[in-house]
């Protein structure tokens, strides 16, 4: 276990955060830190592997819940989030994963958005349901809307700002003033922004999610998820964690951590590409509507300017109907001409990226559903690389 440091988030500046925090060395005394690629260390004795099993002795014990390459990238991004610790987990899902199982039980509910990443609602309606967990879907930037959802039986506030596709913004400070006065525990996917360019928790949000293999990865190479937040509430995530294992490898985790060194960088002139990009598009006369918070003409510009340092890298946009083809094959034509762009389903890379919604990311979702998120077929995203 790496020796803890005493916390100052404001000590230094974002860019020297990200370079010096978090370093664990060896006796070998490295520049650059080291990958500890191990299931497990060893111990003096029998005693000591005892009272570290026990919790009576600080120490390594077993990769699944300890190890320094873990904790190295957990210390720098709570230090990044103005976090007082952070659970690292295996990807993005695991993060959400391993959130609801530490702070739900059979009969509580969640008040959440239509407005999520496909997946995260196929496992909100698919699977906690099954163990009697309830969602209340409400409108994300209906903020009463929140509050009238509440019963006795809400735990949980859950939501995506801003949103993915659509980008959508939702008022952290308003919603983490409701879970406060009525003890709910408030959760932000932070994974479009980033710790660079919002902080959640800076607005008295609880938890700060993110699927680390999007920007804080930066080159599509590894999979990784993260929760930030106080001491109390990651710690009760890391016991989740010890028991039930979605654990982030070493490698990874080495990876997600020098990665850091470079996301204020990678961020900034992201999104100044993307606010270029979106003013084109947003002119172009076989464009719709262009979903980007950067846009003088969206309704929630001002509140972006208020919660983000920059808008971010994602931009969707709505085309016009074709007259000699279906919306989703006008869309797949687009997509099929495009040459810079890679056509995938990730996002949040240095290669720009290209994808259809309604066919990939939120495919296995109900036309129903799609419909409540705004997602129709007519959508293109695009994630802006370097």
């Amino acid at each position: 276990m790496i020796k803890k440091k005493k916390n100052t988030p404001n000590q230094f500046s974002f860019e020297t955060k990200a370079i010096r925090e978090g370093s664990f060395r060896s006796s070998a005394m490295e520049h650059s830190e080291s990958i500890y690629p191990t299931s497990s260390f060893l111990f003096n004795s029998a005693s000591q592997a005892a009272s570290r099993f026990k919790g009576d002795e600080d120490g390594l014990i077993y990769s699944r819940f300890s190890n320094p390459s873990i904790e190295m990238f957990e210390r720098r991004l709570a230090s990044l989030e103005n976090a007082e610790d952070c659970v690292a987990t295996a990807t993005g899902m695991s993060a959400i994963l391993l959130t609801c199982l530490s702070f739900l039980k059979s009969g509580d509910e969640i008040v959440s958005t239509p407005s999520l990443f496909g997946a995260t609602l196929q496992f909100f309606n698919n699977y906690l349901s099954k163990f009697g967990i309830k969602t209340h879907y409400v409108s994300l930037t209906k903020t009463k809307d929140w509050e009238m959802k509440i019963t006795s039986k809400t735990k949980l506030f859950y939501l995506e700002t801003p949103s993915n596709p659509l980008n959508e913004i939702a008022d952290l400070f308003k919603i983490s003033e409701i879970c406060k006065k009525n003890k709910i525990i408030s959760v932000v996917d932070n994974c479009l922004c980033t710790p660079a360019l919002q902080n959640p928790l800076d607005f008295s949000i609880d938890l700060s999610l993110h699927s680390a293999t999007k920007f804080i990865d930066g080159q599509g190479r590894v999979l990784g998820g993260a929760v930030a937040g106080n001491r109390e509430l990651i710690s009760q995530i890391k016991s989740t964690m010890r028991t039930c294992g979605p654990a982030m490898s070493p490698f990874n985790a080495w990876i997600l951590f020098k990665s850091l060194e470079t996301l204020k960088i990678r961020m900034d002139a992201q999104s100044d590409s993307a606010e270029l990009i979106a003013n084109f598009l947003q002119k172009h006369k076989k464009i719709k509507k262009v979903f980007f918070p950067g846009l003088k003409s969206n309704p929630q510009y001002k509140l972006a300017k208020k919660q983000q340092k920059k808008p971010g890298a994602i931009i969707s946009f709505e085309l016009k109907n074709s007259k000699s083809s279906s919306a989703k094959k006008h869309a797949w034509k687009v997509i099929d001409k495009v040459h810079i762009f890679s056509r995938t389903g990730n996002l949040g890379d240095s290669r720009s990226t290209i994808t259809h919604p309604a066919s990939t990311t939120h495919c296995r979702i109900s036309n129903l559903e799609r419909k409540k998120a705004g997602i129709n077929d007519a959508l293109v995203r695009i994630s802006i690389g370097l």
